[in-house]
């Protein structure tokens, strides 16, 4: 079974909180809940982390590396820009990781850094992005195999 690794990013604990006209009124336990069913679904394995600090994520990607997960699902929130350590480190790792984000980013500012360096994007499709991802990823794996 594929192990993926889900990261939430900086102010994602806030979801549910705050800016709900762009977010919905869903929480960060409320979309872990839902990504594990998906998972499920999909027959794949997730393990889910959530910081607000830019040296524990890229500690996290470093360690999901080491223990050989198959890819990463990073929705990056306020890390998307200003980051140059983070970005080296999805560079660094050798699985795929995929940028999610709930809304379209690029309608309210600049496009995320850590785009340009993540195998792939799907933006502004809700929580069901999650899902439009790990399927894409489960694909993505079978055909390498």
């Amino acid at each position: 079974m594929a192990k993926i690794l889900i990261i939430h990013g900086a102010g994602m604990n806030m979801r549910g909180k705050v800016q709900t006209e762009i977010f919905g009124p869903m929480t960060l336990p409320e979309y872990d809940e839902r990504i594990r069913g998906y998972a499920a679904e999909l027959g794949l394995e997730v393990e889910i982390f959530h910081s607000n600090i830019e040296g524990e994520v890229i500690n996290k990607l470093y360690e999901a590396n080491d223990k050989g997960f198959d890819a990463a699902l990073f929705n990056p929130a306020g890390f998307g820009t200003g980051y140059p350590a983070l970005v080296a480190a999805i560079g660094q790792v050798r699985f795929p990781t995929i940028e999610i984000h709930i809304s379209n980013p690029v309608r309210r500012g600049p496009i995320s850094e850590t785009a340009r360096v993540s195998y792939a994007m799907v933006t502004g499709f809700g929580l069901p992005g999650y899902y439009l991802a790990l399927r894409g990823v489960k694909d993505v794996l079978a055909a390498k195999q």
